[in-house]
């Protein structure tokens, strides 16, 4: 049979679909385009904003209407946070954040018998890490390893702790097996991913810390390039830099998670740090990793946020310098704590809020890439796009070169000039490549 999958959300909802994937096509079975008449759909869904909550509404709607002889499937934070309405929408398995591999049975059943099934168990009794298989498909250069689901943090704006559930964690030694598997088949970079990395191990009795995760990892696989998913900044500290600046296959780009540039409003989010701990957090990877690029999340418009605390926060987002953040206008969410905060804030407010964030993001981006030019950077390419071969650096900005056959080669770039979203570059002559 043959299914299709449409994912929504972030890099860790992105490894679960690629794992879900690949174990269809070990039980035999064919992928195809969600635009295509399939005998199954799977929607991989997001909630962590109203906005997404809609947008997997819509996805439902258009597929049932669509395509209604066809089992569709629903798993991923939305439905694990509203089975109901998935499944007064018509999907015909629901399932949550949890049982993967159980969920794929139950749709290849629908789409032989339309048998309808919920799979879905409440998120706080997801106790154990899920193994699924790493890695994409065979034409993908970078492939993600997830280490860690669930979080701890119960921030004000966020659902995700009820969508995800406690902290679980992959051990040391079966992370670093699927880093050696990755490299064996043929990646050459391997992102180190899950829903919040920073509290990996803290339900491993006698687990070491983050830090000596990725030492592993990076150890195990030296002709790898590892990078980082998003770190929150209490991680970041005088050993995790002493420990890590030594490994040469460690991408030097980090996304240290901000929200806000206020200390007021971080509060009132309920974040873990302050302004004075993230540039603490900040210096030390600048001091150890020079010249890293530093990328972050904003959020504008929270509950409450005066003109004065969002302009504290664009004055810190270009204290620090990063070379891209991705900016969010405040959602609220029903069910978390900000959705009941005072002073919410009307859309306009929030959407003049955000432009002039994302004007900032892309002057401080253009300044990081201006500084990268006549400098030789290592580029893993990736696709054409085109007259151009595309791929990234280290410090993940897009390059663009004129050339063929590419595809999943590091090779040398001088960088010549700037490009709307990356650099323009040349490949270097022969002597100056790596393998």
């Amino acid at each position: 049979m043959k299914f299709a999958f449409y994912t929504l959300g972030c890099k860790v909802n992105q490894y679960e679909t690629q794992a879900m994937e690949r174990l269809l096509l070990r039980s035999g079975h064919a992928l195809g385009r969600w635009d295509e008449p399939c005998d199954g759909y799977i929607l991989n869904t997001c909630t962590v904003t109203a906005v997404s909550d809609k947008k997997c509404r819509n996805l439902i709607r258009r597929v049932r209407r669509a395509r209604p002889e066809a089992a569709l499937g629903v798993c991923g934070c939305y439905a694990q946070v509203n089975p109901e309405a998935v499944r007064r929408l018509g999907a015909d398995v629901v399932a949550g954040t949890a049982g993967r591999a159980a969920f794929l049975d139950a749709l290849a059943e629908a789409a032989l018998t339309r048998r309808k099934r919920e799979l879905w168990e409440p998120a706080a009794a997801h106790r154990d890490f899920e193994r699924l298989p790493a890695g994409g498909l065979a034409a993908r250069t970078r492939a993600m390893l997830k280490v860690q689901d669930g979080c701890r943090n119960f921030c004000s704006y966020c659902i995700i702790p009820y969508a995800r559930g406690p902290v679980r964690s992959l051990p040391l030694s079966e992370a670093v097996e699927q880093a050696v598997q990755l490299a064996e088949e043929g990646y050459r970079e391997i992102v180190i991913t899950g829903i919040e990395i920073a509290s990996w191990g803290a339900d491993l009795p006698g687990e070491a810390g983050l830090t000596a995760l990725i030492r592993a990892v990076c150890e195990a696989v030296p002709a790898v390039r590892v990078r980082l998913g998003s770190l929150e900044p209490r991680v970041v500290t005088g050993g995790f830099c002493e420990a890590l600046s030594p490994l040469p296959n460690l991408c030097p780009h980090f996304h240290l998670s901000l929200q806000s540039g206020s200390d007021t409003v971080l509060g009132r989010m309920r974040r873990r740090y302050d302004t004075a701990r993230y540039l603490e957090s900040a210096r030390l990877l600048r001091a150890a990793f020079p010249n890293c690029a530093l990328t972050t999340d904003l959020i504008v418009g929270f509950p409450g946020e005066s003109e004065a605390e969002f302009h504290d926060s664009l004055a810190f987002v270009e204290r620090c310098a990063f070379s891209a953040i991705h900016v969010f206008p405040y959602s609220r969410r029903e069910g978390t704590k900000a959705a009941a905060l005072p002073g919410q804030l009307s859309a306009q407010v929030k959407e003049a809020r955000a432009a002039r964030a994302i004007a900032l993001g892309k002057a401080l981006s253009r300044r990081y890439r201006a500084a990268m030019t006549g400098a030789v950077r290592q580029v893993l390419f990736e696709q054409p796009e085109g007259s151009f071969f595309t791929g990234h650096t280290e410090d993940y900005v897009k390059v663009y070169v004129e050339g063929t056959a590419l595809h999943n080669q590091i090779r040398g770039v001088n960088i010549t000039g700037l490009s709307d979203d990356g650099v323009m570059g040349t490949i270097v002559p022969e002597g100056r490549e790596i393998p």
